[in-house]
Order: C-alpha cells, then sequence, then structure tokens
C-alpha cells in the first residue's frame, strides 16, 4: 500500500529545475513512494522519470498540466494517464504546436515589457534557460537576472499577470475543451490548485466534468484545505494532492513560484487509494 503521494510535480521538461531522474531521487529521499510527473504542456519527461521510478522504487503517473482559458481566465487542468502508452502521437503532435505558440507569446511578453515599462530582456537568453518550455516564470526570473530590483510577485502582479499591461494569453483552448481532450485519451482529470484561480466562480467551474479537485496544496492556509475539501465533496470529486514542486529555492508564501517542496503536502494511503481505484477505472 502507498502511504505518500505527491501528484503535482514539475521538471526540466518544461519549468523545473530538475531532470526527471533528479526529482525521482529527490522524491524518494522525501518518503515519497508515488509521485505524478505533470509538466506544463508537455510529456516528454515522463519516459526518464519512468526508468528512475523503477531504480528508485517509486511509482510514477505519468500526467500533465495542461494550460486553458475559461471565461478568459487562466485555468490549468491536470491530467493523469493509466500507462504513456494512453498519449497518442495525435496529442504529442497538438502539445508541440502548444510549445510553438509559447515562444512566440513569450517574445510578445518580452517586447510588451519594453513597450510599457522600459524593461529590456535578451530573449534568447530566456529561450536558453528554459530549455523546452517557455512560461513567464521565465521572464520573470530573465527579469531579475537582467539587474531589476522586483520580486516574483511583484512582476506577476504588476507587470505579466492575467490582465496587466505586458499580458499575452495562452493558445486558446478552453477548460471545457481541456478536459474533453484529456477525457478522450482515458486519463483522469483534476483541477489544479484551485487557490490560485482568480475572477471566476467555482461552483460554475466545478459543473465542468472534472474528476477531482486539487483541494490540498502546498500555498494553501488550512482555511483553503478545508474549503476545497468541502467543494469537493458537494460536486462529488476526489480529492488530490500536490506540491506544484519547481525545484526552486523557498522564499515564502506571497511568492507562488517559489514556495514548493516535495512532501510539504501530500496524499495519505486513503487518499491514494480511492485515486488510484478512480484512475484504473476509467475505460
Amino acid at each position: 500500500m502507498y502511504k505518500k503521494g505527491d501528484f503535482h510535480l514539475h521538471t526540466t521538461a518544461s519549468d523545473g529545475r530538475l531532470s526527471p531522474e533528479k526529482l525521482v531521487e529527490m522524491a524518494s529521499q522525501n518518503s515519497m513512494d508515488i509521485i505524478a510527473i505533470t509538466d506544463h504542456d508537455t510529456v516528454s519527461g515522463v519516459n526518464e522519470a519512468l526508468d528512475a521510478g523503477k531504480k528508485a522504487k517509486i511509482k510514477i503517473i505519468p500526467g500533465i498540466e495542461l494550460s486553458t482559458l475559461y471565461q478568459n481566465k487562466s485555468v490549468h487542468v491536470l491530467g493523469y494517464f493509466k500507462s504513456i502508452s494512453d498519449i497518442s502521437s495525435e496529442f504529442k503532435n497538438f502539445l508541440k504546436e502548444m510549445s510553438i505558440y509559447r515562444e512566440k507569446r513569450a517574445k510578445k511578453i518580452v517586447d510588451n515589457l519594453y513597450k510599457f515599462f522600459n524593461i529590456k530582456l535578451d530573449y534568447e537568453n530566456i529561450l536558453k534557460n528554459a530549455h523546452n518550455i517557455v512560461t513567464r516564470p521565465h521572464i520573470a526570473q530573465e527579469i531579475i537576472n537582467a539587474g531589476y530590483n522586483y520580486s516574483f510577485n511583484y512582476i506577476f502582479t504588476n507587470f505579466i499577470g492575467d490582465d496587466c499591461p505586458a499580458f499575452v494569453p495562452n493558445k486558446k483552448l478552453t477548460t471545457e475543451e481541456g478536459i474533453k481532450l484529456l477525457k478522450s485519451l482515458n486519463s483522469l482529470v483534476v483541477l489544479a490548485h484551485p487557490v490560485l484561480i482568480k475572477g471566476v466562480n467555482m461552483d460554475d467551474l466545478l459543473k465542468l466534468p472534472f474528476d477531482g479537485i486539487e483541494a490540498i496544496y502546498s500555498m494553501n492556509s488550512p482555511s483553503d484545505t478545508k474549503l476545497f475539501t468541502r467543494y469537493a465533496k458537494k460536486y462529488n470529486k476526489i480529492i488530490t494532492a500536490g506540491s506544484d514542486f519547481h525545484g526552486m529555492p523557498r522564499k515564502g508564501r506571497d511568492d507562488p513560484e517559489h514556495s514548493h517542496v516535495i512532501g510539504e503536502v501530500y496524499l495519505d494511503a486513503k487518499g491514494i487509494e480511492i485515486f488510484l481505484n478512480k484512475l484504473n477505472s476509467i475505460k
């Protein structure tokens, strides 16, 4: 029986700092015995993680964190697969197209930063440091690396967060479309980090056919966890837990990109059993 599970982790396949192999090693050191790899809009790190999991004797769940829009607000959707064989070549091609768009979007954000705030960045340097998937945290880090005296939280709140002047939306995949796409691949679909979702009616959102909600999350307060647990019960969703680990140094609760630690929050044995039963029942 599995005792501790973290179902929201990022590697260098997207915007994490650790390779899939190193991430699995750290998870083992932090007493995890089941984890999910959920890189942003890519599954390219899953095979390496599966191989590392066999060596470390940790069960690896192939997963993804899909970027979607709900009423023009950013909503992330976690998809979990029973097997890597469920991930079709058509889906991988779709993700590749999203990656190409992300690069164009990042270039536009960089242009907007100079246009609106006179913040000049080296876009090629951002691409180099991002490895595979360019995200807003990469841009925020480049602002800091370039010597501008701003915190991550300030950059997101004032420059590149949703509705900020330099913001450019992701490719318009609606949350409904994202759920439908993932379910077509026989995946278990979970609403990611609801505590970070702003300007959206949670009751309306949870009427969509999610299988679960990430009610246990590293940025939650105790009252947040109770609230989202009640939502899960109200809408008959399973509960998952995730650290949203990226491998970055801790800086505190006000900095969501830097405060996640593997094992800080986790799904216990009972929750893991419910999760696996739900995943394995999907046909």
